[in-house]
């Protein structure tokens, strides 16, 4: 079953009215619907396209927390070979919220690290939504100086609305593991490759995003907080999160001409979430030729240097604009 955005209400009217033709005609041969069905699966497809087209801000933050698109298990799981799991941060647990371990991508020997929110209820609660205490981010630190220590690139998928803000989690150093996090992905030796697949919320997914490389996916956003957050904040009115969402420019395309990421991965019509298979093909195909550039171009201190320079630089492009 279709999971509908607000904005994809008229289109759930008349894919709808297909489907609802076609099971009509399942139950009795004798109907004839095909033509009308196939008329309006036209309409549907048209509608998309425009529904798509010049996306505002809050309609993208929309689709980057689509319930269905894929998380970062499902990337690994497609992606990756030999995916071999390590958990805890060998200090006070293991949070769910962060996945990672030794793995193969393209053949190529990596460690891979992702945000994962789940995809029920049940997951979801396990995961936490995606929000990770201080122990997930010292998960990462351990699997970050374990590829170092190796030097085996470092894929990171990025999926989170924020660290989560628990009390727990602050009694036991969120700041702190955030901030550790960060500074490891800047000294780390090896290539470092961040995609955001959904939601890079706040400090929560710099944590994750400090890379040579930082892509993004077409619909996802990336912000220093949530437009539901700013809003509040700003307006002391969450209603006016549309406001927020354009003026905290968290796209893709608004990033890009940031300078803040590198890459932008475009997704299937309709989004991640309708063409799975796809935008999953789409992020491996992008992640792999990039590990081959970032090999080819610098090795060591060299690619250290790079990744720390091009966040000292950050904000340049942005001033000058």
């Amino acid at each position: 079953m279709t999971n509908y955005l607000e904005f994809e209400k008229p289109l759930a009217e008349i894919e709808g009215k297909a489907e609802e033709l076609r099971a009509l005609a399942r139950a009795n041969k004798e109907m004839d619907v095909e033509g009308e069905a196939a008329a309006l699966d036209t309409k549907a497809g048209t509608l998309l396209k425009e529904l798509y087209k010049d996306m505002s801000p809050w309609r993208k933050c929309q689709v980057a927390r689509h319930p269905d698109r894929p998380n970062c298990k499902d990337y690994i799981e497609a992606l990756f070979t030999e995916y071999t799991p390590l958990a805890g941060d060998r200090n006070f647990a293991d949070d769910h919220a962060v996945m990672g371990g030794l793995a193969r991508l393209d053949d190529i020997p990596v460690v891979v690290i992702g945000q994962e929110k789940g995809n029920d209820t049940k997951s979801r609660i396990e995961r936490n939504f995606g929000m990770a205490r201080p122990e997930g981010y010292r998960k990462a630190i351990r699997l970050m100086d374990l590829a170092d220590r190796f030097g085996l690139p470092i894929v990171m998928l990025v999926d989170t609305p924020g660290a989560y803000p628990g009390k727990g989690a602050e009694e036991r150093g969120q700041a702190e593991a955030i901030a550790r996090s960060t500074e490891r992905s800047l000294n780390v030796k090896s290539p470092v490759i961040s995609v955001i697949i959904g939601e890079g919320g706040s400090g929560g997914a710099v944590a994750l995003a400090t890379a040579n490389t930082v892509m993004m996916l077409e619909h996802s956003i990336y912000s220093v907080i949530s437009p539901e957050g700013c809003a509040s904040i700003l307006w002391k009115d969450a209603e006016k999160m549309r406001e927020a969402a354009e003026a905290l420019r968290l796209t893709a395309q608004d990033l890009k001409q940031l300078g803040v990421i590198d890459q932008i991965i475009p997704e299937p019509l309709g989004g991640a979430q309708r063409g799975r298979v796809d935008a999953i093909q789409a992020v491996g195909k992008a992640i792999g030729a990039e590990l081959k550039s970032l090999k080819k171009r610098h090795k060591g201190d060299a690619l250290m240097k790079e990744r720390r320079e091009k966040f000292l630089k950050m904000g340049e492009k942005g001033l000058a604009a």
